[in-house]
């Protein structure tokens, strides 16, 4: 997390595997401009590209600036800052695959070392597609700098596996070559601030925290919608699809940051430990149990505001016949004493009516005896709203008397507006990581244990669609998805909420 004073890294080197590749181009190098505008960089700050295009440092430089034209959230003054930020970027082509030529980074990182008079810390950051994870890791793992604990840190991006059997691999092998403390298993979603507030919200207000359980809390839902479909992403969703992309990563964690136990500390292995206890803690579901607490959907053709829309299984790189699901919703427990029978609904889909992620807190109705029927006409329960995207605010639905002579009760709302409340830009989500990362502060990271025991949550599920026939496509393009999606809610007598 950010700290409180303006902490900046010591000397760093970092290297960025598939640097010429789009993930540097639209978020890491625009957020580590950023960063450097803040002044939370090192003097001593150098940034390699690695990769088998062909560029010289000022080609490389030219192209990253393109990106930052583009996907920067501060493209001002570029002119000045750009050309001095940029004297810290470099290029190095390598094949990642050939062994022999990783001798070329100890190579740059003794010469760094040698300039700058004294040891730097060395990311290792891996922004290639997952099937070159291992490999590169094995390669790192032989040099003899990674078992420097303290200085040298690896970045993995997800996904983490493909399943549980996958992912234990993936853990086992990453293990084998660095200590636990040297991996950084990246979600940018725990990046995002308002995901990092909620425990903010519920820690340092007592007004909240005493609510916070199964005796005030009524359900949770926390949805992650899509307006656009593939986006030419067939080739990796195919492999993928709505659960494993969304609801077993993301989805899972900001669960854990809504039912976590307050930590001791904000230690990063204490944070952790409570975010493990939360997924330990989910109720695991029984094969014969996944038809009536989870629900798969597939979007067809259609149209959208006046525009045709191709179908999920007539985008390119999709089978015709795919069983990939495009949305995806789940009902979970959590079997502790502070969430026993309190169900969190999760869904997630693509070419969905709104982009938008938002949590949902649903408090119990409060008894409206006292109040003549007439008053009671638009009664609501109490509800905590946390919008994470793109609306970045929190709204608490409360009930209040309506203006005039009879009495009359409305719910009305309080709104706590970022955009609002700070003048200054929220950062983005990777600002906030790559900045962990060259700090050493791995608390919004996930451990090899958290990765696997969400992996366990969803595994029933996974087995279960696997071996079941479905008939898809079942939605509409910029519909809410399937109708068992709705009744997943309102056989437990509720209603899929947004704001």
């Amino acid at each position: 997390m950010i700290p409180a004073t303006n902490q900046r890294p010591s000397a760093t080197i970092l290297f960025i595997f598939g640097g010429s590749g789009d993930l540097n181009l639209r978020k890491l190098t625009p957020a580590l401009y950023n960063l450097y505008l803040d002044n939370y960089l090192s003097d001593q700050f150098a940034v390699v590209g690695l990769g088998r295009s062909e560029y010289t440092d000022e080609s490389f430089r030219e192209r990253l600036l393109e990106g930052v034209q583009s996907f920067s959230r501060r493209k001002d003054d570029l002119e000045a800052t750009w050309k001095s930020f940029s004297t810290a970027i470099s290029y190095l082509q390598m094949d990642a695959g050939d062994a022999g030529a990783y001798s070329k980074l100890s190579d740059f990182v003794a010469a760094k070392e040698g300039e700058w008079g004294g040891p730097a810390n060395i990311v290792f950051y891996l922004a290639v597609a997952p099937q070159l994870v291992p490999g590169i890791a094995t390669n790192l793992g032989k040099l003899e700098l990674c078992c420097d604990k303290s200085r040298v840190r690896i970045v993995v991006e997800k996904p983490f596996g493909h399943d549980l059997k996958t992912a234990q691999e993936l853990n086992a092998l990453l293990g084998g070559l660095f200590a636990e403390e040297q991996i950084y298993r990246i979600d940018h979603y725990l990046g995002k601030e308002t995901v990092q507030n909620i425990l903010a919200l519920r820690f340092a207000n007592s007004l909240f925290e005493p609510i916070w359980n199964r005796r005030y809390v009524e359900y949770v839902q926390i949805t992650a919608s899509e307006t656009v479909g593939l986006e030419g992403r067939g080739g990796y969703y195919e492999g993928s699809g709505a659960l494993r992309d969304m609801i077993q990563n993301h989805l899972l964690q900001m669960l854990c940051m809504v039912a976590t136990e307050a930590p001791i500390s904000f230690d990063a292995n204490e944070v952790r430990n409570k975010k493990v206890d939360v997924l330990n803690a989910i109720r695991r579901i029984k094969p014969e149990q996944v038809k009536d607490v989870a629900v798969r959907g597939q979007y067809g053709p259609g149209q959208k505001n006046g525009k045709a829309i191709p179908g999920y299984r007539e985008e390119e790189g999709v089978q015709p016949d795919s069983k990939t699901e495009t949305f995806a919703a789940v009902k979970l427990f959590v079997d502790n004493w502070r969430w026993e029978d309190v169900p969190f609904y999760l869904r997630t889909g693509k070419s969905l009516p709104e982009k938008a992620t938002v949590i949902n807190i649903q408090f119990k109705p409060a008894p409206n005896y006292a109040f003549p029927d007439e008053a009671t006409e638009n009664w609501s329960s109490n509800q905590l709203t946390i919008g994470i995207q793109p609306a970045m605010d929190i709204r608490l639905r409360f009930q209040a008397k309506r203006p005039g002579q009879t009495l009359a009760i409305d719910p009305v709302e309080m709104v706590f507006s970022y955009k609002e409340a700070y003048k200054e830009q929220e950062p983005e989500a990777y600002e906030t990581l790559l900045l962990d990362v060259m700090t050493g502060d791995a608390t919004l990271f996930m451990r090899a244990d958290q990765v696997e025991a969400a992996w366990k949550v969803v595994t029933p599920i996974l087995e279960a669609w696997e071996s079941d026939t479905v008939d898809f496509p079942n939605y509409e393009p910029g519909s809410w998805g399937p109708d068992a999606a709705q009744q997943l809610v309102e056989k437990d007598g509720f209603q899929w909420m947004m704001k």
